[in-house]
């Protein structure tokens, strides 16, 4: 486990020994963080007709209240995702779990839709500086044997709250405290996870070594039962990491990048137009469902969802990305239209939006695969965070959109405006097949990499 420069890189130590009790209990804590994520995110579609309902709003009001916490995911990323590799993951983490906590609460008592904007949108600067932190703390605690697992579960954990989330919210909430009640009762638990953070997770390892921390580095070997080390191995900070503007100058990287961000972008239109907007249109399509169980849909989305990304990951084992990805954007393109069909029970909504949210998320999944193959290794990180940051303008524009046609169109025209939001993944599904099929570290050779980028 000795590194050069004399020391012990603890990175190798976690990598090399088994995992103990404490680092299962900080995979159980993040898988649990983001499952928070996954309920607070979807918690305004819970509560989406309850809302409608009390304060009149159309729904192109109701689209910007719904993107509210989008928009500010996208700043969050920016503002507190920096912040974990400056100030630290856990830090970083109880940060957002403040800003989110203050603003679930916020909003539950919210009496008009300004208002409500702005706690959402303070809500979502927390829920994107914490995916960014607790996916680092995933990483970070595990050894090289379980890592992939635990990001696997941690990834789950997303659409899992979103599942838990709505089946309290349907069962439970919305008929016991209205639609208020959701964000009170995720306000209750984002706070009451701030202590059992604050005492359970250590920070990591890797991040006080990076900033030659001896001590805090012993701190967390030794909260993990492993053997503490004498003395750090020399690190060298001066190397540069590659920059957005660096790949898109690149003439090898900028059509990829640009077609996988765009192309991302364009089907989480498709994709967000049925989790925030199903539950208002199931409440409302005659004869009419009261709010608890029209949000019941929305968790069989995620339920859908949840199934189409697990299972997805087998079927690119072994067919590879291209081909199957371009299926499920068809067949999810297929199947949002097809939900402006209407339906005349509640089990058939259900069923239609297990199947939409089937396929739409497996096309996420393979947009998330063609990431890690789009660029090389040295670009990696940095194009993705630049792709999924311009995604997030999908998934912002995609609730204020929908809003928008039905204003313009009216509520009875809903085939018409599924139709439309579906072309977001109809014109994904064109990018994505002009994607090159060579993988980013073929396509870019040892010459076109920086000179102070070691090849891996």
């Amino acid at each position: 486990m000795a590194a050069p420069g004399g020391g012990t890189n603890p990175i190798t130590v976690i990598n090399d020994t088994p995992m103990g009790v404490r680092q299962w209990i900080v995979v159980v804590l993040m898988v649990m963080l983001n499952a928070l994520d996954g309920f607070d995110v979807l918690s305004s579609a819970f509560a989406a007709p309850g809302i409608s309902a009390e304060w009149g709003i159309e729904r192109a009001a109701l689209g910007v209240v719904l993107s509210a916490e989008l928009v500010g995911m996208g700043f969050g990323s920016v503002l507190l995702g920096g912040a974990a590799d400056k100030y630290g993951r856990k830090n970083t983490m109880l940060v957002c779990l403040l800003f989110m906590a203050a603003g679930m609460w916020a909003a539950g008592h919210a009496n008009a839709v300004t208002p409500l904007v702005i706690f959402r949108f303070i809500t979502g600067i927390g829920i994107g500086g914490m995916l960014a932190a607790t996916n680092a703390v995933t990483a970070e605690s595990t050894n090289s044997k379980w890592r992939k697992a635990a990001i696997a579960v941690y990834v789950a954990g997303y659409p899992l709250g979103a599942i838990v989330g709505g089946i309290a919210a349907s069962e439970w909430l919305l008929d016991a405290y209205g639609w208020r009640g959701v964000f009170d009762f995720g306000a209750i638990v984002t706070a009451a996870l701030i202590p059992i953070l604050y005492i359970l997770v250590p920070e990591t390892a890797a991040y006080n070594a990076g900033k030659g921390n001896v001590a805090g580095v012993n701190k967390t070997l030794t909260a993990y039962g492993k053997p503490p080390i004498d003395a750090l191995p020399a690190i060298d900070l001066s190397a540069n990491r590659p920059k957005v503007t660096d790949i898109l100058s690149n003439p090898q990287l900028r059509p990829v990048t640009l077609l996988l961000a765009f192309g991302y972008m364009f089907h989480t239109i498709t994709f967000y137009y049925i989790l925030k907007f199903a539950v208002q249109i199931v409440a409302d399509y005659p004869p009419g469902y009261p709010p608890s169980e029209a949000a019941t849909v929305l968790t069989y989305a995620n339920v859908g969802g949840f199934f189409g990304s697990a299972l997805f990951g087998f079927v690119m084992a072994r067919l590879g990305i291209r081909w199957p990805t371009a299926l499920m954007l068809l067949l999810g393109s297929v199947a949002v239209a097809s939900f402006g069909l209407g339906r005349d029970s509640l089990d058939a909504w259900q069923w239609a939006t297990i199947i939409t949210g089937f396929f739409t998320n497996a096309a996420i999944s393979g947009y998330y695969a063609a990431f890690a193959r789009g660029f090389p290794a040295y670009a990696r990180a940095t194009g993705t965070g630049f792709v999924l940051g311009i995604g997030r303008l999908g998934a912002a524009g995609s609730p204020l959109l929908a809003g928008t046609l039905f204003t313009l169109l009216g509520n009875s025209e809903l085939l018409t405006v599924s139709i439309i939001m579906a072309m977001g993944s109809v014109i994904s599904l064109v990018l994505f097949l002009m994607l090159p099929e060579r993988d980013g570290d073929e396509m870019v050779g040892a010459a076109d990499l920086p000179s102070d980028t070691p090849l891996d």
